[in-house]
């Protein structure tokens, strides 16, 4: 008799197959051939559009498995996560207002402060910004369909959010590591080792933010939007042990959720809503 196949773990299996797949075969061809994919698509960073592609891994395989489950119902139940806004004051505050706090603090231990007013906010003029915004909106943010969209949910139907979203946050800091091979990646110039805890720690920190709001992609993409937000200065590497008691102080305070999966959020379509009467 054959072993019972997990629906669930054969799905997680086929997303982390596409976005590695997808990601780290672009990245493979960018590392060996760097002259060749430059002739192709041009330098690598925010213009490439493999560069792109590579980024948007995690968000197209989300995608294109919803489509493969649940059909074009369910992307549209799907999406519908970015509907979702309300959440509690403070999660917000953290979000508006203790990002920008960790990345200014970090720079200030880094002794970054202390350059010219120029060396913080290098956009000239100061309506530079604008694209350098709409691209930090439009390209990391992308991933999160894929990270707590479509995997985190299903972590959470077998593991306490604590843990899922620690499973998670390796996943994730593993997914970047062809960055740090690659010229012309932000990645290339920061230290591997707080950059991999860094990235555990944001994973920690948006499990409970994720469930707080029902599962909502919005407040997930706004979170990873203002990590890399080009307006806060460069903290690397002492964001990193901020951002590590930042998820201490969220794991503490969330202790009774995350730890007890009855509160997780384990679907990844948004409930229909009930027919009108």
């Amino acid at each position: 008799m054959k072993p019972r196949r997990d629906p669930d773990l054969a799905m997680l299996w086929r997303f982390l197959a596409l976005t590695f797949g997808l990601t780290w075969g672009i990245a493979g061809f960018a590392i060996l051939f760097p002259e060749l994919l430059e002739r192709l698509s041009g330098r690598i960073g925010y213009t490439n559009p493999l560069f792109i592609l590579a980024v948007y891994a995690p968000g197209i395989a989300g995608v294109l498995l919803v489509w493969r489950y649940h059909g074009i119902t369910g992307i549209g139940r799907y999406l519908r996560r970015l509907t979702l806004w309300r959440m509690p004051r403070t999660w917000w505050l953290l979000l508006i207002l203790g990002i920008p706090a960790i990345y200014f603090a970090g720079a200030a231990l880094k002794g970054a402060l202390q350059g010219r007013p120029d060396d913080l906010f290098p956009f000239s003029p100061w309506y530079a910004v604008l694209p350098a915004m709409a691209a930090a909106l439009l390209i990391g943010p992308i991933e999160e369909f894929g990270w707590r969209g479509f995997a985190l949910p299903l972590l959470q139907r077998r593991m306490a959010p604590f843990w899922a979203g620690l499973l998670l946050g390796l996943i994730w800091a593993i997914w970047h590591l062809p960055a740090f091979a690659l010229s012309g990646t932000p990645q290339s110039e920061w230290s591997l080792p707080a950059f991999f805890v860094g990235v555990v720690a944001l994973s920690v920190i948006m499990t409970p933010l994720f469930n707080a709001t029902r599962g909502s992609l919005l407040a997930a993409a706004l979170f990873h939007f203002q990590c890399n937000a080009p307006v806060w200065p460069d903290a690397q590497p002492w964001d990193t042990p901020l951002f590590v008691l930042a998820a201490a102080a969220v794991t503490w305070f969330n202790r009774k959720t995350l730890f007890d999966r009855r509160g997780a959020v384990t679907e990844i379509l948004l409930e229909a809503s009930p027919p009108r009467r």
